[in-house]
């Protein structure tokens, strides 16, 4: 039996709640599942995301599949990166709405980065500085 961990719609019509299921691969969108993993509100300000992350680690070691959105979702509340072990990706923030090209996108996390790099060099500069001060102050 192929297990995927895929979303499960509920809510009204046009406001869409989602449960995060490990259900059979075979069994229909919104059929049987074997276990409730979490919960994903889209329409919530910013999106809520309730995720039991032991539950999804155990499900995702016994070799269940994500759905690329789940896998999303997983990353986001932390239990893909206890599954596999990596380090978080880091978070780029976009204007909402925005889409951006896959250029564009690069060069954002390039430009993400540069401002990790100077922030890094900001700080030694500031410690550096009261040294400066204190040698300042024994002359």
């Amino acid at each position: 039996m192929a297990v995927k961990l895929r979303l499960m719609r509920m809510g009204k019509k046009k406001q869409p709640t989602y449960r995060v299921v490990a259900a059979d691969g075979r069994s229909p969108r919104n059929g049987r599942f074997i276990e409730i993993i979490g919960t994903y509100e889209p329409r919530q300000d910013p999106s809520v995301i309730n995720i039991d992350n032991d539950k999804a680690v155990k499900w995702l070691a016994d070799g269940a599949q994500p759905t690329e959105r789940v896998e999303k979702l997983l990353k986001i509340s932390g239990a893909w990166e206890a599954h596999t072990g990596e380090a978080p990706a880091p978070v780029i923030t976009v204007a909402a709405g925005s889409k951006l090209s896959k250029k564009a996108q690069a060069k954002a996390e390039e430009a993400a980065e540069a401002a990790a790099d100077d922030d890094g060099a900001e700080e030694s500069a500031e410690e550096a500085a009261p040294a400066e001060a204190a040698a300042g102050e024994q002359e």
